[in-house]
């Protein structure tokens, strides 16, 4: 396009690594089916896919962490958005995969500075931003990805938070749960069968 700013190359490379993982993903239903070819569509059509400062609709990268025993999920009360949710954002040119931003945002926003990611990814989403202070974002294109720590790990809020806790998985808050519940149970599935191998 005649006139647009050039996208950087740290984001151009995380936006070719984004279609390798999407590429590379075998999603477990049709509905997952269909928004990783959304994505691998959108990653084609936007060289800036991956940047804040991109299209409205642009790819973040989050990471759901659950403890050892598999039946607590530990939630950010967003500041923004005023859910309870994983933890996640937006790229930043620093990041060298999208693995590496997921892991990034997860320990920035959980306080656990050693908290390590199942390297699979593990759901994929897209949502609306409804809530106001998002600026010129009006849709995430989420790829989800899913971590293991302990019930006593010492995590922490964030400046982007209003709180940090634990939810068990039967009993998530209930504005959050239609959005938390399915990456739930596909972190659940991924952890579960990578115990198996």
């Amino acid at each position: 396009m005649t006139g647009a700013p050039a996208v950087p190359a740290a984001y151009l490379a995380l936006r070719e690594d984004a279609q390798r993982v999407l590429e590379g993903w075998t999603a477990p239903d049709a509905g997952q089916e269909r928004l990783r070819v959304e994505l691998l569509a959108h990653c084609a059509e936007h060289p800036d896919a991956l940047l804040k400062q991109g299209p409205p609709a642009h790819l973040t990268a989050s990471a759901l962490v659950l403890n050892r025993s598999l039946d607590k999920v530990l939630l950010t009360l967003h500041a923004k958005a005023g859910l309870w949710l994983q933890f996640g954002g937006h790229f930043e040119p620093g990041d060298e995969s999208v693995l590496a931003a997921a892991t990034r945002e997860a320990r920035e926003e959980s306080g656990i500075v050693d908290l390590e990611l199942h390297p699979e990814l593990a759901h994929l989403d897209r949502h609306a931003l409804r809530a106001s202070g998002f600026g010129r974002c009006s849709e995430h294109l989420d790829l989800r990805y899913v971590g293991v720590t302990d019930d006593e790990a010492g995590y922490a809020v964030s400046e982007e938070s209003l709180d940090v806790a634990w939810w068990p998985v039967d009993a998530l808050p209930e504005a959050s749960r239609n959005a938390i519940a399915p990456l739930a149970e596909a972190a659940r599935r991924l952890l579960a069968s990578s115990l198996l191998r």
